[in-house]
C-alpha cells in the first residue's frame, strides 16, 4: 500500500503539469487563508463578477458589444442591489424583530400542547420531564429573542467597513467584468508555460459551476416568489420571511427542504391550531418541494454538477464545519473543484498517460 502511494506521488510530481496544478492549489489556499479578511472586497468582487459574466456573454451571443454588455448588466445588478437593501430587507428585517416579539407567546402556546399531550399520553410524558423541556426551550428562546431584537445592521458591521464594501465592490465588479481578458491576459504571464491540466481543470469548472450557479438564482427565484405568493394569499404570517428561507434553502440539497419545513410548521400550527387551514398551508409548501425536486431541478440540471447524492451532502457536512455559512453556500461548487482536481491527477488524465508513456 504504501509502495503505491509512493510510486503515484513520484509520477505525478514528474508531470510538470500536475506540479503546476498542485502548487496553484496550495499557493490558493494559503494566500485565502492567510489574507482572506484583507482581500475579502476583492474576492466578493470576483464572485459577483463571474456570476454576472453569464449575462453580459449572453448579451455578446446577441451581437451586443461587450462595453454596452456590461454596462447593461452592471445596470441590472446595482438596481437589484438598491432593492434588496432598501425594499426587501426593510420588511424582512421588521418581521423578524415581530417573529422575535411573538416568542414568548409561542412558547406558551408550546407549553400547553406539552400539557394536553401529558394528559392523554400520561405513561409517556410526565409532568416534571414536560416542565423541564418547556423551562430549557423557554429559556433558550427567550434568549434568541433579545438578541434578535437588540441586533442591527451596525452591530453586525462598522459603518465604515460598510461604505468601504459599498463604494468598493461594485466598483471592482465593474472592472473585473469591463477589462476581463486584459486582466486574465495579464495573469496568464505569470503563469508557466506547462499549465494544460490546469486549463483543463478550469474549463471543467468554469463549465459546471456556470450551470449550477444560473439554474440555482432561476431555482432560488421560482421557489421563493411562489412560497410568497401561497403564504399570502393563506394569510400566512411572516409570509416574505418565510418564503425567503424557504428559497434560500435550495441551496443545501436535501437538507435544506427538510430544515426550512420545521419553521413554517411550527409558525403555521402557532398560527391556526389543528385546523384545515394548517394542513393546506403544509400540503401547498411540500407540493411545492415536491414540484421543485421532480421537476424544476430535472430540467434546470439535467447537464449540471453530476454529483451523487452522497457527495453532495458529505460536501455540505465537511465544507459547513470548515467554514460554516459560506461552506455551505459554495459546499457544490468546492465538490465540483475537488471531482475535477480527481479527474485531473487521476491515472486516466491525458497528461499524465503521455508522462508515464514517456518513461
Amino acid at each position: 500500500m504504501s509502495y503505491r502511494v509512493v510510486d503515484w506521488f513520484r509520477r505525478k510530481t514528474e508531470n510538470p503539469e500536475a506540479v503546476v496544478l498542485i502548487s496553484f492549489i496550495v499557493l490558493t489556499s494559503i494566500t485565502i487563508y492567510a489574507f482572506g479578511k484583507l482581500l475579502a472586497p476583492i474576492l466578493i468582487a470576483i464572485v459577483i463578477a463571474y456570476l454576472l459574466e453569464w449575462g453580459v456573454r449572453a448579451l455578446e451571443n446577441r451581437k451586443v458589444p461587450r462595453l454596452l454588455a456590461v454596462f447593461i448588466v452592471f445596470t441590472g445588478f446595482i438596481g437589484l442591489s438598491l432593492w434588496i437593501i432598501f425594499g426587501l430587507l426593510p420588511v424582512i428585517w421588521t418581521q423578524l424583530e415581530n417573529l422575535a416579539a411573538e416568542i414568548p407567546n409561542m412558547v406558551t402556546k408550546g407549553q400547553d400542547l406539552l400539557q394536553q399531550l401529558t394528559a392523554r399520553y400520561p405513561n409517556y410524558l410526565t409532568q416534571e420531564s414536560i416542565q423541564e423541556l418547556t423551562t430549557k426551550i423557554g429559556s433558550q428562546l427567550g434568549n434568541l429573542g433579545k438578541y434578535m431584537l437588540s441586533i442591527s445592521f451596525a452591530s453586525l458591521m462598522s459603518i465604515a467597513t460598510v461604505l468601504i464594501y459599498m463604494i468598493l465592490v461594485p466598483l471592482l465588479v465593474f472592472f473585473f467584468l469591463k477589462d476581463k481578458d486584459l486582466l486574465l491576459g495579464w495573469a496568464g504571464r505569470y503563469f508557466p508555460k506547462d499549465r494544460g491540466m490546469l486549463t483543463k481543470v478550469g474549463i471543467e469548472v468554469n463549465q459546471q459551476i456556470g450551470n449550477y450557479v444560473s439554474g440555482k438564482l432561476v431555482e432560488i427565484a421560482i421557489v421563493g416568489v411562489s412560497t410568497y405568493v401561497v403564504f399570502l394569499l393563506m394569510g400566512m404570517n411572516y409570509s416574505l420571511l418565510l418564503a425567503v428561507l424557504v428559497g434560500l434553502s435550495v441551496l443545501i440539497p436535501y437538507i435544506g427542504a427538510a430544515v426550512v419545513t420545521v419553521p413554517v410548521a411550527i409558525i403555521a400550527y402557532l398560527q391556526w391550531g389543528w385546523t384545515a387551514d394548517l394542513g393546506w398551508l403544509l400540503f401547498a409548501h411540500l407540493l411545492i418541494q415536491g414540484i421543485d425536486g421532480n421537476l424544476i431541478v430535472p430540467v434546470l440540471f439535467s447537464e449540471a454538477v453530476s454529483l451523487h447524492p452522497v457527495a453532495i451532502i458529505g460536501a455540505v457536512l465537511i465544507f459547513g464545519g470548515l467554514w460554516g455559512f459560506w461552506g455551505v453556500f459554495f459546499a457544490i461548487p468546492l465538490a465540483t473543484l475537488v471531482k475535477a482536481l480527481m479527474n485531473a491527477l487521476g491515472d486516466g488524465a491525458p497528461g499524465m498517460q503521455t508522462a508515464e508513456n514517456s518513461d
